[in-house]
């Protein structure tokens, strides 16, 4: 057995996540094409505009949870043997963090460190020291944390001057990336919140494991939404 992965590792891990969605969720949030689609509930449409807090965080729920559970539950066709690796950990927890970056900010959290803070204690049940959470710490480099953001958000990482939506395709090779990266604290990962027994248990057949992966991570992420409000109720 390694040795205990501390909070200092997790925050080196999780900061650059945190960072990385921003551009991803900005993607969301900007109209681009969708000009003379105003009725349509998107980030940045006047429909968007008028629904209160409580229904934009369903809708990120609902559409970027769908989008992101649809991605994360590929590895389910492995059936049991992907499920012995930490891919599908990897790639679930990637799309728990960028739901709850996206929570935090329709709570008005623009902090780093408190989005830290925020997924550390929902997903791995622990309590961040929030000048540990800032990066304040004799090992931080701000310059290596802007380059591992810049190559987790990759083609997300100019989209304030290229203004695009998300696709299947764009959204996996960020939750790849971003999975890869939580492999540094892969023990952290068994932590997150799952679904019931029953989906991970079809979870582990071949080829129809997608089935039970995919509603697997829907139900995980209701349990994150859940930890999120108990956590932000704690934090007011």
């Amino acid at each position: 057995m390694g040795e205990a992965i501390s909070d200092r590792q997790v925050v080196a891990v999780l900061r650059p996540i945190v960072r990385a969605s921003g551009p991803v969720l900005h993607a969301l949030r900007t109209p681009g094409r969708l000009e003379g689609l105003a009725s349509v509930r998107v980030p940045g449409s006047a429909a968007w505009e008028a629904m209160d807090r409580d229904g934009r965080i369903d809708w990120w729920v609902n559409r970027l949870g769908r989008l992101t559970s649809l991605v994360t539950s590929i590895p389910g066709l492995g059936g049991a043997l992907a499920d012995r690796l930490p891919v599908q950990d990897a790639l679930g927890t990637a799309a728990q963090a960028l739901l709850l970056t996206a929570i935090a900010g329709e709570h008005g959290i623009s902090d780093i460190g408190e989005k830290v803070r925020l997924v550390a204690w929902v997903l791995f049940q622990r309590d961040i020291d929030a000048s540990l959470a800032a990066g304040k710490h004799e090992d931080y480099s701000t310059a290596d944390e802007d380059a591992e953001t810049a190559k987790l958000a990759g083609e997300f990482s100019q989209v304030e001057h290229r203004p695009r939506r998300i696709t299947l395709k764009s959204a996996g090779k960020t939750l790849w990336r971003m999975g890869r990266s939580l492999m540094a604290i892969t023990d952290e990962l068994e932590k997150r919140p799952h679904g019931r027994f029953y989906h991970r248990a079809v979870g582990m057949l071949p080829v129809v494991g997608l089935v039970g992966d995919y509603l697997g991570e829907r139900s995980g992420l209701k349990r994150v939404v859940r930890r999120a409000d108990e956590w932000l109720t704690r934090a007011a």
